[in-house]
């Protein structure tokens, strides 16, 4: 079976750990430390504050804007479950704003209406390792007021206009197992506002400025030293193996232009995808279905993964505003292997099989 997302750790990461555990600091300590400072320079931004998942880095950052039961965060309807928990735990209102068609992000356009006044901040998405259109998007949020938290839990390292991603407002990353970098569990939130680094820095450590000097109300939000030491040597790799995802990338673009109801992923001029995924939309001219060419997959050992999440389409804290761009894409979208560890001969099978699943 050709994997979507397996884990891939060497020696250098062994290293590391070995190197935690004979210092005796396990918990949060200078691994720590190491990975925030990695990451400052990843994003271009002053501060990183590590914490022990994606979810929670998410959950912080909206804590720590101060949001009150009946405020909402405006996002998009397509994305991973964690963007609407985190949501849902700061105790906001989660309200949606359609996606573009073309990138399957937040659609700037369709944003301004969305726009309330309990609207306290916009929660783009850089999905599948492509960024949202955050020029656009920004400019909304600075007429309105409202802030920004970037959902970049697929998107380490994604650019646009030349600028990383996390560093337009309150950048949250997730480091899961299957990330393009992973601690196993973890997150990161980048910014370059100084006070609120700092409130988020009490927060993670059970509301403590120093030892048993309580200022706030917090959470124990921290990240150990032994899944830092994870993900250290996986920042220095990051860029050789973002461009070996984009090469895989454009061998399967290669391979599979011209299929039938088949639309490939395409960057904007400007824009930098990592390709955390490679995602395509299975149209109606398609010879099967989405569902049936997942399964058609599966049958021939090349995984494939599809999300939804009909839970939330009736919960008390979502406003399912009608967003048909992202309904129409959650029936058609497939996302197909395209991880580093890939030869080329599994692109080659890959390519083959969905030629051959679809008579092209």
């Amino acid at each position: 079976m050709i994997r979507l997302s397996p884990v891939q750790l060497g020696e250098a990461e062994e290293q590391l750990v070995i190197e935690v555990i004979r210092s005796g600091r396990l918990s949060q300590g200078p691994m720590v430390a190491r990975l925030e400072h990695a990451f400052e320079e990843l994003t271009g931004t002053a501060h990183a504050v590590a914490v022990n998942s994606g979810t929670t880095a998410l959950v912080a950052a909206l804590q720590v804007l101060d949001l009150r039961p009946g405020d909402e965060v405006i996002t998009s309807p397509f994305t991973f479950a964690a963007t609407l928990n985190a949501i849902i735990q700061a105790g906001a209102r989660a309200r949606f704003a359609d996606i573009r068609e073309d990138d399957f992000t937040l659609d700037a356009g369709k944003l301004e209406a969305a726009v309330g006044s309990r609207t306290r901040a916009i929660l783009p998405v850089h999905l599948y390792g492509y960024p949202a259109y955050m020029p656009a998007i920004v400019e909304v949020a600075s007429r309105s007021g409202l802030a920004i938290v970037e959902d970049a839990a697929q998107a380490h390292g994604a650019e646009i206009g030349g600028r990383p991603v996390g560093s337009f407002g309150l950048g949250c990353f997730s480091l899961y197992a299957t990330k393009n970098v992973t601690t196993g569990e973890g997150g990161v939130i980048t910014t370059n506002d100084a006070k609120l680094a700092d409130r988020l820095r009490v927060l993670r450590n059970q509301g403590m400025r120093g030892h048993y000097d309580y200022v706030m109300a917090g959470h124990n939000y921290r990240m150990t030293d032994l899944q830092a030491a994870l993900g250290i040597p996986q920042l220095r790799r990051l860029p050789a193996m973002t461009l070996r995802r984009r090469e895989i990338a454009m061998s399967l673009t290669d391979g599979l232009q011209g299929i039938p109801g088949i639309r490939l992923p395409e960057a904007r001029p400007g824009t930098t995808h990592v390709y955390h995924q490679y995602t395509i939309r299975v149209g109606s001219q398609a010879r099967l279905d989405r569902d049936d060419l997942r399964a058609a997959l599966e049958e021939r050992g090349v995984e494939s993964v599809v999300f939804d999440y009909e839970c939330y389409r009736s919960h008390p804290l979502v406003t399912t505003d009608d967003v048909p761009a992202a309904r129409s894409a959650a029936n058609e979208v497939l996302s197909l292997p395209v991880h580093p560890r890939l030869t080329d001969a599994d692109v080659r099978r890959i390519v083959d099989t969905v030629r051959e699943v679809l008579h092209a």
